[in-house]
């Protein structure tokens, strides 16, 4: 079962991915930017939750 950490994870990654995409077709460096950062934190959070659940397991 998944952990709720991956859950959030994969969304900000997702959103960060979307947000990086709208900064690129405006033009927008530091809505850019803010996307990536967001998709970095979602991988972190992403990868706590993996953890979590190898632990259960």
């Amino acid at each position: 079962m998944a952990d709720k950490d991956q859950f959030k994870g994969a969304a900000k990654e997702t959103g960060g991915n979307i947000k990086e995409g709208i900064g690129k077709m405006t033009g927008n460096e530091k809505l850019q930017a803010e996307g990536k950062a967001d998709q970095l934190e979602g991988k972190v959070q992403k990868t706590v939750g993996d953890v979590k659940d190898a632990f259960k397991n």
